[in-house]
């Protein structure tokens, strides 16, 4: 199946709903703050105020919920995380998770060990900011080596001292999995200071593509600056070299290390299975969250061009689409906050077989909106159909993966945040 990107894309399906409530935040603190407010910087500059109003607690679960095509599916939940970010599957049935202030946890079937994996490197969390994106080395099995995204603490800013929300350096590093933790913990690539969110993914080719997030004015602009690794994906060695058939390579006044540019704040990020494309969702402001194909040495467009809003309301832009910027494959207007991207491939939801699937962390700037989209296409990969669930958990979700064993796992990007297996349920 080959993938198409016409410029007709642009009459994607949009989501209509009513948005006057505004001013929620896109992502929690990584400390103990209520659920849905806003960070550093609320209420100021003609930001609205902050809506205050924490998600519920969650079920103990098995939770049974209706969908749309696939009917009826169970939730299996693993409490006990404290803002759960990212996940990675060992192949001994364990399951990684990172949490944002600094702890790596591991749950085995089904029950999560109370006392954080030892070994990870001391991570800045501050504001947003903290341990992000975790995968495993495509040839684990051999070199046990565990790779993750991190905010490094640095100078004066280190243990959340000074700085703004997002102080420490956006690095890239790895570890070699002993069995029970992490040992010779090494940074492979350190990025910039003061970036949003990481994810990252191992390619098909055996490269990492690994974002650097950046936000709204007065910095939106270095997303647009080829001497900037802002608003960026990098594509990388697993070493954190630089291959030769970057881009971007050679070209004067540009960084070498570029894949693509013109992104504001990847929450998202997976490889085509056929294809092997690098797919990635990215959060926009109020509104003109996207999702891209990735193709080498192009721009898209952030904050140039956006079907976006600030948070104050003026538009981003008045301008969608120019010539030489990439349209999104899906956008949502208003803001979803996508974060977490998935195709299924598996047998255990025939329904949703080559199905994308996509985290909300809050939709149209009011809490408790959290869900999981799901969007499946034709065989020109243009959108047919958006479906929206786990609406009635009321809960962020921040990723979605497709287990070794078939099933769906997502994470809540809550103060009290959970692991849900999802599986199919016939009564």
């Amino acid at each position: 199946m080959k993938l198409h990107h016409p410029i007709g894309l642009v009459a994607m399906t949009v989501m209509l709903v009513v948005a006057g409530l505004v001013g929620a935040a896109q992502q929690q603190p990584a400390g103990p703050q209520a659920g849905g407010a806003r960070g550093q910087g609320a209420g100021r500059g003609g930001t609205p105020p902050p809506i205050n109003w924490p998600a519920p607690p969650l079920a103990d679960g098995p939770i049974v919920l209706d969908t749309g095509i696939q009917h009826q599916i169970r939730l299996f939940v693993t409490k006990g995380f404290i803002q759960p970010w990212s996940m990675a599957f060992l192949p001994d049935g364990g399951i990684l998770v990172t949490e944002r202030p600094g702890r790596l946890r591991i749950v085995r079937n089904g029950v999560l060990d109370p006392t954080p994996v030892a070994g990870m490197a001391q991570v800045q969390a501050q504001g947003l900011a903290g341990l992000m994106d975790i995968a495993l080395h495509p040839r684990f099995n051999e070199n046990k080596l565990v790779y993750f995204t991190y905010h490094k603490p640095l100078g004066d800013n280190a243990g959340g001292r000074g700085g703004g929300g997002n102080a420490g350096m956006i690095t890239l590093a790895r570890a070699r999995w002993d069995g029970t933790a992490l040992a010779d913990v090494r940074d492979v690539f350190s990025a910039i200071q003061n970036a949003n969110a990481s994810r990252f993914v191992f390619g098909k080719d055996g490269m990492v593509y690994m974002s650097v997030g950046i936000g709204d004015p007065p910095g939106a602009m270095r997303a647009q600056d080829p001497n900037d690794l802002a608003g960026k994906v990098l594509r990388l060695r697993d070493d954190g070299t630089i291959p030769p058939d970057n881009p971007f390579v050679g070209r004067p006044g540009y960084r070498p290390e570029i894949y693509t540019m013109g992104h504001r704040n990847v929450l998202g990020m997976a490889v085509q299975p056929d294809t092997g494309a690098i797919w990635e969702c990215e959060a926009g402001p109020n509104g003109g969250d996207e999702i891209n194909v990735l193709q080498p040495g192009k721009n898209y467009g952030w904050p140039v061009v956006s079907y976006g809003r600030f948070y104050a309301g003026p538009r981003v832009t008045e301008k969608p689409w120019q010539e030489g910027m990439e349209l999104p494959l899906v956008f949502w207007v208003p803001a979803i906050t996508p974060s977490g991207l998935a195709f299924y491939t598996g047998d255990k939801f025939p329904n949703w077989k080559n199905n994308v699937f996509v985290g909300s962390l809050r939709q149209g700037e009011v809490p408790r909106s959290g869900h999981l989209d799901r969007i499946d296409f034709n065989d020109k990969w243009e959108e047919l159909h958006r479906e929206s669930m786990l609406r009635e958990l009321q809960q962020r979700i921040r990723d979605v993966r497709q287990g070794p064993d078939g099933y769906l796992y997502l994470l809540t990007a809550e103060n009290q945040g959970a692991l849900m297996r999802v599986e199919p349920f016939a009564q």
